[in-house]
């Protein structure tokens, strides 16, 4: 029995729409991977969506800057950490002492992420969106220019030795699908009072 991440990623086949980058596409999969019949996906579709091998998600040990990943996290600063996400959904683009700086596209709503996913879209090596693909990041690249403005709540800094889980890369032709999935895991306070925060901090 196909779970509904899987039937999701079959539709999107067979309507032509993967890798298919077009503003329609990106659209459908933002409806359909967010709800179907007004419920929510749940992490064990995921989880069985994964197992069944389906997905073009896959295991690496390290991340690569630009790519897409999931991955646990435990940070070492949560005592202090106003909150957190345990399953950030990141795009690295810089290394750090120890670890990584990346975007955890988590930390806005659902419609401010799309729009800074657009965005980031413009900054695709390459418009075939395969196992190739990636965002060519930097911190200067999103600082300078202002339709990146909304990336300020994302940007986090990740230490290896927290990190713990293997990372799980998802494909260019899914980024739209990981991006509406509700797997987020905040710690200390709930989606809507981040996202309340995030907004605040893009609108200043």
């Amino acid at each position: 029995m196909a779970t509904l991440f899987t039937d999701i990623l079959a539709k999107g086949i067979r309507r032509g729409e993967v890798p298919a980058r077009t503003q329609t596409a990106r659209e459908w999969y933002r409806k359909q991977a967010t709800s179907k019949d007004g419920k929510a996906i749940t992490q064990e579709q995921i989880t069985a969506a994964r197992g069944r091998g389906r997905s073009k998600a896959r295991l690496q040990g390290e991340g690569s800057i630009g790519e897409m990943y999931f991955f646990s996290y435990d940070p070492k600063t949560k005592e202090t950490l106003p909150y957190y996400d345990r399953f950030p959904l990141v795009f690295p683009i810089n290394t750090a002492k120890g670890g990584f700086y990346g975007l955890n596209m988590h930390y806005l709503p659902p419609q401010l992420r799309a729009r800074l996913m657009d965005a980031l879209y413009d900054l695709a090596s390459d418009d075939r969106y395969d196992e190739n693909t990636k965002i060519e990041l930097s911190y200067d690249i999103l600082n300078k220019a202002s339709k990146f403005k909304l990336f300020k709540p994302c940007i986090k800094r990740y230490l290896s030795s927290h990190v713990k889980s293997r990372f799980i890369k998802i494909e260019a032709s899914e980024w739209d699908i990981a991006l509406f999935l509700p797997v987020a895991d905040f710690q200390k306070k709930g989606a809507q009072t981040v996202w309340a925060d995030s907004r605040k901090m893009v609108a200043g």
